[in-house]
């Protein structure tokens, strides 16, 4: 049995199962950021014992636990580098601390990383391999999949697409593809437009000008709000230019999409995507890359963790 870690900057989740795409026991939490990282230990320690005992696991029959961290992590050390959104992770040495406490091996990865393993293992992308994972939440993070195995190049990470600098036609300069394409930046270009007038007819002054998130312009979006679909022609603009050069440079068989962005659907996301993508594409390679949505939904970096924990520790 194998233990599961999702630590994120709103939210915590532990799992149990064999690590084999199914989970035995889920507990889900919310962060504290004031509490920091310290807050988040304490959850942790907490949150096991209940665990097992509602999956009816003794603590004995864990063979390692795998962490899914969102931020950047040191794989060589096993530490935690720095969290982007709590305080009190910096040159964190979680897996040795949680080694200690549990007396099993435990493996760390980022969350992106251990996502794409996932969903490269037990989801949508199942038996294809290069396999490139990209989530879109309130960030933009990326995992790069070989044969099962998660890519790291020199053990800090790669593939962080969402730091990719994209040129953007509207202010025409070089920006990031977060910055562009990430909810938060979703919902941020929705309330600025908005609040300078445009926008009058759209769907979206229901909501008010301060409180436009990017469900609600994925959701305006599908209805054929023009306002909307106009937004979102930005994003999947920056998106295209982006997923171009992976395929470009990478050529992976399969492109996995998954984060609150990629619910907005196949009508108003995937399918312009995939359009604007072969439009763009380096010839010899059209038609070697499938763009699909994710299928693990919230519990994909769990799943992913425990994946991470039984083919580490079966080495």
């Amino acid at each position: 049995m194998y233990l599961g870690i999702e630590i994120g900057g709103t939210k915590l989740q532990l799992g149990l199962g064999p690590g084999d795409g199914t989970i035995i026991g889920l507990w889900r939490g919310q962060v504290d950021p004031a509490a920091g990282g310290e807050g988040i230990r304490r959850q942790i320690v907490a949150a096991l014992p209940e665990l097992l005992r509602s999956a009816r696991v003794a603590p004995t029959r864990l063979k390692a636990v795998g962490i899914g961290f969102g931020g950047p992590v040191d794989d060589t050390r096993q530490r935690i580098i720095k969290s982007h959104q709590v305080a009190g992770w910096d040159d964190f040495p979680i897996a040795a601390w949680l080694g200690d406490a549990l007396k099993v091996p435990v493996f760390l990865g980022n969350d992106a990383d251990v996502a794409g393993l996932a969903e490269a293992l037990h989801g949508a992308g199942r038996g294809q391999s290069p396999l490139f994972y990209l989530t879109i939440g309130s960030g933009i993070g990326g995992g790069l999949i070989i044969n099962g195995d998660i890519y790291r190049a020199a053990g800090r990470g790669a593939a962080e697409i969402g730091h990719l600098r994209i040129f953007d036609r509207v202010t025409s300069r070089f920006i990031s593809l977060e910055s562009i394409a990430s909810g938060w930046s979703i919902g941020r270009e929705a309330r600025d437009q908005l609040k300078t007038g445009k926008g009058a007819q759209s769907l979206l002054r229901a909501h008010g000008s301060s409180s436009v998130t990017a469900q609600h312009v994925g959701e305006a979006a599908r209805k054929g709000d023009p306002f909307a679909v106009a937004i979102l022609s930005r994003v999947i603009d920056a998106l295209a230019e982006a997923l171009t050069s992976v395929i470009t440079l990478l050529c992976p068989r399969r492109i996995v999409i998954g984060g609150g962005v990629g619910l907005i659907g196949e009508e108003a996301f995937f399918t312009p995507l995939r359009q604007a993508v072969a439009e763009r594409g380096f010839p010899p390679f059209a038609g070697l890359t499938e763009i699909v949505p994710a299928a693990l939904g919230e519990a994909v970096v769990i799943h992913g963790a425990l994946a991470l924990a039984k083919t580490r520790a079966d080495r």
